[in-house]
């Protein structure tokens, strides 16, 4: 009987040994597999996630302004083929300083174009 318990014993024992060598193979295989994937990506040139949650949130700040725009931009037209007068921001914008300029009767600085040297004619 005793060599009965010492077949079994050793088998007991060289099936816990390939049971444990298996995870230390797992392991391993994790490890390779994962860096490979790794240099697969790094090769493929893929953004990283934080990057690419920064430019969806750009993205979508624009296209929230574009529809405010569009919106504006149809009441704008709306009002254009009304005959109702639109105000520019340039009229609106005038204040009492440059009101009161042009009321002194000054005259703003008028631009003057570059003097050009005459180009020299030579005749052969």
């Amino acid at each position: 009987m005793q060599t009965r318990n010492r077949i079994l014993d050793d088998l007991a024992k060289v099936a816990g040994g390939a049971v444990s060598t298996l995870a230390g193979i797992k392991g391993e295989v994790d490890t390779l597999i994962r860096q490979q994937l790794e240099r697969l990506m790094a090769q493929m040139d893929a953004v990283p996630r934080d990057e690419f949650e920064a430019v969806k949130a750009v993205a979508s700040k624009a296209r929230a302004e574009q529809e405010k725009l569009e919106i504006r931009l149809t009441r704008i037209e709306a009002r254009l083929a009304k005959g109702a007068p639109l105000k520019t921001a340039r009229k609106a914008g005038k204040t009492a300083s440059t009101k009161g300029k042009a009321a002194a009767g000054k005259k703003p600085a008028a631009k003057t174009a570059p003097k050009r040297k005459a180009a020299a004619k030579t005749t052969p």
